[in-house]
């Protein structure tokens, strides 16, 4: 059988390149060297995505969505993904209406959860995700609880993200900043973190962070993946 076309949803260049990169990298160790499956893109400015995404139009951020998924269903795609944590407020009103299906990125990072075996998990991401409902409404659905960072961090979060991350560049003084919020994360009870915006893997490293993390931007396109090779579970 073969593997079914993934559409990538993008929002903010950087996560979705990520994501792509995850996909076309990890394949060939499940379908032989230099094999993946068939991947298109679909972006929007970021900045058009902002404007409904800061007044809470959260409608409008759905029409945005569709329309990528619909052009990314005329050219081939059979299921879709969005490498975009935030935007996933929108995700049921896209369900219902898009011409293919989604794989949720916050069922990827919660199902990822579950089997490691998590208690409490902290939500990092843009201050639109670590306040809203996307991570506990998915997280509940498996009896698992979370928390966002106190409210100065979480300012300074969402500042390192649009200022830096979303425009690649990487500073080591964010790295440390984002470590000593995992450490304040950990103390509060939490035995893992997620991290909610697809280009925070790009900034933090798992080997000297004072939390196990969860990484949603690889989590999604390996269930994309599998998805595509009829790997569900």
């Amino acid at each position: 059988m073969a593997a079914k076309h993934i559409g990538i949803v993008a929002c903010s260049a950087e996560g979705a390149a990520l994501c792509y990169r995850t996909i076309c990298a990890e394949a060939p160790l499940l379908m032989g060297e230099h094999m993946h499956p068939e991947v298109s893109m679909h972006t929007h400015p970021l900045a058009v995505y902002m404007e409904p995404i800061r007044s809470g139009d959260w409608r409008a951020v759905a029409d945005l969505m569709i329309s990528s998924a619909r052009k990314l269903a005329a050219i081939g795609a059979e299921l879709a993904i969005s490498p975009d944590n935030t935007i996933h407020q929108a995700y049921d009103l896209v369900a219902a209406e898009s011409p293919i299906p989604w794989i949720h990125i916050a069922d990827a990072v919660a199902d990822e959860a579950r089997s490691r075996g998590s208690r409490r998990l902290g939500i990092t991401g843009t201050k639109y995700l670590m306040t809203g409902p996307v991570y506990p409404a998915a997280l509940a659905r498996r009896g698992i609880p979370c928390e966002p960072p106190d409210e100065a961090d979480r300012e300074r979060i969402n500042t390192i993200i649009f200022k830096e991350l979303v425009n690649g560049v990487i500073r080591e003084e964010s790295r440390v900043f984002f470590n000593g919020v995992y450490a304040r994360l950990r103390a509060r009870g939490c035995d893992a973190a997620v991290m909610g915006c697809t280009e925070i893997p790009l900034l933090v490293r798992t080997d000297d962070c004072p939390l196990p993390t969860l990484d949603s931007t690889r989590l999604l396109a390996r269930a994309a993946l599998r998805a595509a090779l009829g790997k569900e579970s």
